[in-house]
């Protein structure tokens, strides 16, 4: 660890144009569960499965369940920045890191600091009218009771995050896949590399300091040029910064 981290910590020293791909990993830190390890929401039992209620399928078929569970498990309002979400955002501010590209919803990197922040799966802090469009904040589906109701036109009020079955915001993807091209250090952390078509990004990426962190192996691991099997935000915490 030792080693693998004054490696780490060289490579960011030299760097000007740092990108971080994320996962749930990240968050797990602050709290908030993954989908996929042995406390994840897969791991728990639901009337339907996890995938199959955060489908457009289910909103559109079960919108009273698809908001039960959706405030129960999408919303972690409490949840705080831990210092993975810190040290990225200090990376940010003294010019080093470019971008935090993530596929979390729930906002830690901006509440953080991080300006630069593409989010790949949305946001539950947008939301929107299905309806008339109107945009709407996260209080108001907190607050509200069943299905929310947009008090405009009547339409669902429903979150501006992807859905099962749904397609990843190519404007997104787009501005993802430039600041990976550009990119001398692409740190990835907290992900297992198994959501597609996010994953896949990471194959812009043309540099020569592939960085992985993550807990578990990830099928990516033989082509990273360093791999930290640690938790993300022990990692970057030890991190120091040049002020």
């Amino acid at each position: 660890m030792a080693h693998t981290l004054e490696t780490l910590q060289q490579w960011i020293d030299g760097s000007q144009n740092i990108v971080f791909f994320g996962g749930a990993g990240v968050s797990t830190e602050s709290g908030i569960p993954d989908f996929r390890s042995v406390d994840g929401l897969y791991h728990q039992q639901y009337p339907y499965p996890p995938e199959t209620m955060l489908s457009h399928s289910f909103l559109i078929s079960h919108p009273e369940e698809f908001f039960k569970f959706y405030r129960e498990k999408m919303i972690a309002l409490w949840a705080k920045p831990n210092p993975a979400h810190e040290k990225l955002a200090e990376l940010e501010q003294v010019g080093k890191l470019k971008a935090v590209i993530t596929q979390n919803i729930d906002g830690l990197h901006q509440m953080a600091g991080s300006r630069e922040v593409l989010e790949l799966h949305g946001s539950v802090h947008r939301n929107y009218c299905s309806k008339c469009g109107k945009a709407h904040p996260i209080s108001f589906i907190v607050e509200s009771t069943g299905v929310p109701i947009c008090e405009a036109c009547g339409g669902v009020v429903r979150p501006d995050v992807v859905l099962y079955e749904e397609g990843l915001n190519s404007d997104v993807m787009n501005q993802a896949v430039s600041y990976l091209r550009q990119a001398d250090i692409l740190i990835i952390g907290g992900t297992s590399l198994v959501v597609y078509p996010a994953a896949g990004l990471i194959n812009y990426y043309r540099g020569s300091k592939l960085v992985l962190i993550n807990k578990a192996s990830t099928s990516m691991d033989a082509r990273a040029n360093l791999v930290i099997s640690k938790p993300i935000g022990e990692v970057l915490g030890q991190i120091k910064i040049p002020h």
